[in-house]
């Protein structure tokens, strides 16, 4: 017998190794270094060259990189401070109508990967909605739209990547529901920080915990642990679960703390009960 993290281990494992062996490399030449990447991005940062000022520069260190190369690691648009900080207020200021949306990959004990879709409320750091599939597309997304909002919804404001499924479709459609569709910038996960960690929340406290066999058993672990995180978990931004948890006063001295067991073990909710 082995320990339940030994089992997620080898499976994380073949997951690697098996893509591994079916994935060749592409025709190019080798990817540079990433100390080379990082004094391409410093230098691009900090004094706003172009490709072939920093590969001028670069010459003079005795680093040999072309001018194509640079450019390829040149940010598009440098980030703004000022800029930054105005996405920062808007989302303050306008949290308590504001929800976020993303996806995120789970691979299943046959290496297939399934597709996770969820919604979240900034105000309240509630999940509203979640599904998965294997096949997303930008119907099903609409799909999953209205059946978060089946009525007026009380969001003014959804903020999502630039993923290549919210197509002008899937905006129009979001338009049509009353929602104003806010899109973040390119590589700037930052403007939508709520739904990510999420993402990270989810995989550090249930799936590096378990191996998925298929889209039924994701459907249901996801069910639970989304159950304990909008009625249980005590968010520190807010210092509540996001449906409210009411304080629960020792009803005595002969009472004790007990743990009842949440997502399986993985998660407790501690209360008090009568001492035997």
């Amino acid at each position: 017998m082995v320990r339940p993290e030994t089992v997620v281990r080898w499976h994380r494992q073949g997951f690697r190794r098996y893509w591994g062996s079916i994935s060749t490399p592409g025709p190019g030449r080798p990817p540079i270094s990433e100390e080379t990447r990082a004094l391409i991005l410093r230098r691009a940062i900090e004094n706003g060259w172009g490709a072939r000022k920093i590969q001028a520069e670069l010459s003079k260190l005795d680093i040999r990189v072309g001018t194509a190369t640079v450019s390829r690691y040149i940010p598009k648009t440098l980030p703004d401070p000022s800029r930054q900080q105005r996405w920062i207020t808007f989302l303050r200021n306008h949290r308590e109508v504001i929800t976020g949306m993303d996806f995120f990959v789970v691979p299943t004990v046959r290496f297939r990967l399934l597709y996770v879709w969820f919604a979240i409320d900034h105000g309240r750091r509630r999940i509203l909605h979640f599904n998965v599939t294997e096949h997303p597309t930008a119907r099903w997304v609409i799909q999953q739209l209205r059946e978060t909002f089946p009525d007026e919804p009380t969001h003014r404001f959804m903020i999502y990547d630039n993923d290549a499924i919210f197509s002008s479709a899937f905006t129009h459609a979001m338009e049509s529901f009353g929602i104003d569709p806010k899109r973040t910038e390119f590589r700037s996960p930052w403007q939508n920080g709520t739904a990510e960690r999420v993402v990270g929340s989810v995989r550090r406290e249930l799936l590096d915990h378990v191996v998925v066999l298929g889209e039924g058993h994701l459907r249901r672990l996801l069910r639970e642990y989304v159950d304990y995180y909008n009625s249980e978990r005590v968010h520190t931004s807010i210092a509540d679960a996001p449906v409210g948890r009411r304080v629960e006063p020792r009803p005595s001295k002969h009472t004790k703390v007990i743990g009842i067991q949440r997502v399986g073990g993985l998660h407790h909710r501690y209360c008090w009960r009568q001492a035997a």
